[in-house]
């Protein structure tokens, strides 16, 4: 049975939510334009909700990995160079989890 959540991420199956398809497709047509966007509103406007459906929305046209700037310090964010090594680190450490890069390891 189908309940409310206001609590983090909804998942179609198990809570009530709007359809989002044609918001997930008007970000697809930016991703295609190789366009920048953003996703910004208040709490529990769906933004994380969004950014989850979107992964499987892109993932058969796109490797589509997540990164968050969380854990990064005061001093990560103010010296360029410590901030680049990190973000570096970060995104390897995402590319490492795609499916693409499982597919190429067991080639």
């Amino acid at each position: 049975m189908r309940e409310f959540n206001v609590t983090g991420t909804c998942i179609p199956e198990e809570n009530y939510m709007v359809d989002i398809t044609n918001k997930l497709e008007q970000i697809k047509v930016l991703v295609d334009k190789k366009r920048y966007f953003t996703i910004n509103r208040g709490r529990q406007y769906g933004k994380t909700t969004t950014l989850s459906r979107l992964r499987p929305f892109l993932a058969d046209e796109y490797t589509v990995v997540s990164l968050s700037f969380e854990g990064f310090d005061e001093e990560e964010f103010a010296n360029a160079g410590v901030f680049s090594q990190k973000l570096i680190g970060r995104i390897v450490d995402a590319l490492l989890l795609t499916k693409e890069t499982e597919e190429y390891r067991e080639s």
